[in-house]
């Protein structure tokens, strides 16, 4: 049993979903930090005296590794191995009410937007002058740029809004000091990352300001590549590709969720775009720059989803040749419209929807990687693994895509660094190359 004291020296922040849990979780590291606490990101189970865990409720896996996660802790809490647990996050923000009664060992819950106040649970005071000056959990060469919060769209499918409440961006200004602050901290890499990134700027100056916000971040001197993601194929600012094309710090890169390609499911989905629609903007999208590298994910067996639809699903991907493709599988999310629907797609068919995509993809993921042997690429490397300097192009987002390797053997490379690599060999996924001297 660990001994009791007035005020606990360590706190563990575990971080459950996506990047912008990440960043959540580094803005409570940062302010804990600003006030004398010993934090850690995804410390041992058993080396803390708080834990908070951030939690994900996007769809049922997630909320179950959540769920798992809590429960793990509190018995662990329950054991003596940690004096206080608490609960931030999406899940918490959903379903506060339920955990409060199926597991009342956590000490308190919060939602997204109540960090003041667990901070003041944990008698630490919500400092203004470090909203800037974020600690970052990432390798020190690359960070997350939360643009904006929240989402205005009401896709049939998704909780989001229900968890992350309604869109907020955040000021230019604001955002270009950010990224100043992470880039004399040594970043070269900036992920914009927002629920819907084309609707920023609509909130505050009265019109889609992506371009302007990309134009005046290209500016700040360190920042060597900045990528875009989760954008809405909708109303798109086409404008978006005319900074693209002139910036070169502005990675030839868009992950633009499109999540069907039906168009009687997207009507279901309400997604407000049309498979026309859609292909003439990823055709604008390669005219206006042809060296783009287009992410998306799709998601199948929405209610309803018919095998002639989910055809037509499978041909649009063989047509687009998309260079990155994620699936998910329909998750029947209460309070959301779709909610409605019957849930009538099996669990084994949607598996196997999911995986023939899968299947598609990675015959055009190979063939595309095929055509890059021989040719040299700016590579930024990320880490050393299993005798390898791993590393990513232009194209390429960390943890989701491709990565580059490098022999050790042979090869020298400093994390964190660019340099110019000659691509030998390739398979479905990945990229094998060797250092050029002087590069």
């Amino acid at each position: 049993m660990k001994t009791k004291r007035l005020r606990p020296e360590k706190v563990n922040v575990v971080t459950l979903g996506c990047s912008k849990n990440l960043v959540d979780s580094e803005q409570i590291i940062t302010q804990l930090r600003g006030n004398d606490y010993d934090v850690m990101h995804e410390g041992a189970d058993e080396e803390a005296d708080i834990v908070i865990v951030n939690t994900c409720g996007f769809i049922d896996l997630a909320k179950e590794e959540s769920v798992n996660t809590i429960l793990k802790f509190a018995s662990i809490k329950q054991d003596g191995g940690i004096e206080k647990l608490y609960v931030t996050g999406c899940l918490s923000q959903r379903y506060k009410d339920d955990l409060e009664k199926e597991i009342p060992e956590v000490d308190a819950y919060f939602g997204t937007l109540e960090l003041p106040g667990l901070l003041a649970r944990l008698e630490a005071d919500y400092k203004h002058e470090l909203v800037g000056e974020r600690l970052i959990t990432t390798p020190p060469h690359y960070a997350y740029l939360k643009i904006s919060e929240g989402c205005n769209r009401t896709c049939s499918f998704c909780a989001i809004p229900l968890m992350r409440g309604k869109h907020i961006s955040q000021p230019i200004e604001a955002l270009v000091e950010q990224a100043k602050n992470l880039a004399a901290r040594g970043v070269k890499e900036l992920m914009l990352i927002a629920q819907e990134l084309t609707y920023y700027g609509l909130d505050i100056y009265k019109k889609r300001a992506l371009p302007e916000l990309l134009d005046a971040l290209c500016e700040v001197e360190g920042i060597e590549w900045i990528r875009l993601h989760y954008a809405y194929p909708s109303k798109f600012p086409r404008e978006i590709f005319d900074v693209m094309a002139r910036q070169p710090k502005l990675c030839n890169y868009l992950d633009i969720p499109l999540q069907h390609a039906s168009d009687s499911v997207l009507a279901r989905m309400r997604r407000q775009i049309t498979r026309e629609e859609t292909v003439d903007l990823i055709r604008y999208a390669k005219e206006q720059v042809p060296e783009i590298a287009i992410r998306t994910t799709f998601l199948v067996g929405f209610p309803g989803e018919t095998e002639e639809e989910f055809a037509e699903l499978g041909a649009f991907v063989q047509e687009m040749e998309f260079d990155r493709v994620g699936v998910f599988q329909y998750s029947h999310e209460e309070s959301t419209t779709a909610y409605e629907l019957e849930d009538d797609v099996p669990a084994d068919i949607k598996a196997e929807r999911a995986g023939r995509i899968m299947e598609i993809q990675q015959e055009i993921s190979e063939a595309k990687n095929q055509a890059l042997v021989g040719q040299t690429l700016k590579v930024l490397f990320d880490r050393v693994e299993g005798g390898y300097f791993v590393g990513r192009t232009e194209s390429d987002s960390p943890e989701v895509d491709n990565e580059v390797l490098v022999p050790t053997e042979g090869n020298y490379a400093r994390i964190g660094d660019f340099a110019m690599v000659k691509i030998n060999d390739a398979n479905e996924y990945d990229l094998f190359g060797e250092i050029l001297s002087g590069s």
